[in-house]
């Protein structure tokens, strides 16, 4: 999933948020990473088949509605932590009739920041 993920810092698309918004399981999703999760908790919670949850994923990360953050599991190898990364979607049309979509996000510590950083290079090598 790492490849097709979108910075915090881009804006997402319109139709992606909608899109992601709409899905019941996607909702689930976003309802129960509030707090860092993994994709075996996210199973055991929103009860949905392991192939629907990675795509579900990839969907609210497309929006830009879920980041993902890799850590280094002490026993080996990485582990990947999925988090809702907003705060509040908003929908508005211009005068002109044109939609747009703006995605308040809470202020990323140092921690979380480093975080990103390391998981973007983990994504370049």
């Amino acid at each position: 999933m790492g490849d097709n993920s979108v910075s915090s810092e881009d804006p997402p698309g319109l139709q992606d948020v909608l899109d992601a918004l709409d899905d019941p399981a996607c909702r689930t999703i976003l309802r129960e990473t509030i707090e860092p999760m993994t994709a075996n908790e996210l199973l055991d919670a929103c009860d949905i088949p392991k192939s629907t949850l990675y795509r579900k994923l990839e969907l609210l990360s497309s929006a830009s509605l879920v980041r993902e953050q890799e850590t280094i599991n002490p026993g080996g190898g990485r582990v990947t932590y999925y988090e809702r990364s907003f705060e509040d979607v908003t929908i508005s049309m211009d005068d002109s009739g044109t939609f747009s979509v703006n995605v308040d996000r809470p202020p990323q510590s140092t921690d979380e920041r480093l975080a990103d950083i390391w998981s973007m290079m983990g994504d370049e090598v």
